[in-house]
């Protein structure tokens, strides 16, 4: 499990923690992860995905066992973190999956280093965020009270109602994960999220791209996909039977959705 230091930002290196396997002569598959998770959210996926692919999983800066440098945080600055992670493995180019927050870095990517994707995934994902107060509103509670009075609303949000009734040990894994993400971390990267606008850079997109929706996805809805879709010359759709965090819902769904596109 190597680190590799991102200099993504010129006055403080960040240590980033990085996850390989899988064939080393196989297609390179990225993995990035939503807001309040590190790299073992994508661990339902992680034994299928490694026959196929050279499976790259990171944890992003402020989360996991990254550093946390000093907030608040861009999606330039993730996306330059993650290139830095593809320089630091010798990777010319990935396939590049990324469900969230993941997501947006990955639009980011596709959009100002064209060159190093091969093909893009962007699931339960947004480009931008007219209304801040939302993102205001959750970083002054993280800020003064801690992620703790969140979790219950996250994993809300995150799941069905009949999710979070069926499968109480995956909604305890994932709430523990959201419980163990640095606060400062946290909000470096919510204000990532509340001051991104990727919208216009959609038409700068070249490779192929699949959107995957959650069809009761309240946090990423459906048409923000749709939107995306629409803006991102070629771009598929998909819709899972989901929520927001949707490879956690419906894990073979989502293998057999990301493996489709990526064989295709």
């Amino acid at each position: 499990m190597p680190v590799i230091q991102s200099h993504a930002d010129p006055k403080q290196t960040c240590p980033i923690n990085v996850e390989v396997e899988g064939p080393a002569d196989a297609p390179v598959l990225m993995m990035s992860n939503s807001l309040g998770t590190d790299l073992h959210m994508w661990d339902l996926q992680a034994p299928s995905f490694a026959k196929h692919f050279r499976l790259v999983r990171y944890d992003r800066r402020g989360h996991g066992k990254s550093g946390v440098p000093q907030g608040p945080y861009s999606m330039e600055l993730l996306g330059r973190d993650a290139l830095a992670v593809m320089d630091g493995l010798g990777l010319k180019t990935v396939n590049w999956c990324g469900l969230s927050m993941g997501g947006m870095v990955g639009q980011w990517l596709g959009a100002n280093a064209p060159d190093r994707i091969g093909r893009l995934i962007l699931s339960n994902t947004h480009s931008y965020y007219p209304d801040k107060t939302m993102w205001e509103d959750r970083m002054k509670t993280a800020r003064e009270k801690g992620l703790a009075v969140a979790a219950g609303p996250t994993m809300e949000r995150w799941f069905t109602k009949e999710f979070r009734e069926r499968a109480p040990d995956a909604i305890a894994r994932m709430s523990e994960m959201f419980l163990k993400t640095n606060v400062e971390g946290f909000l470096g990267c919510c204000a990532a999220i509340r001051d991104m606008d990727l919208r216009d850079t959609h038409a700068r997109i070249t490779a192929p791209t699949l959107v995957i929706v959650g069809r009761k996805d309240p946090a990423t809805p459906p048409e923000a996909g749709e939107e995306i879709q629409k803006r991102v010359k070629g771009a598929k759709l998909a819709a899972l039977d989901a929520a927001h965090i949707s490879n956690v819902e419906q894990p073979q769904a989502y293998i057999d959705t990301v493996v489709g596109f990526l064989k295709s």
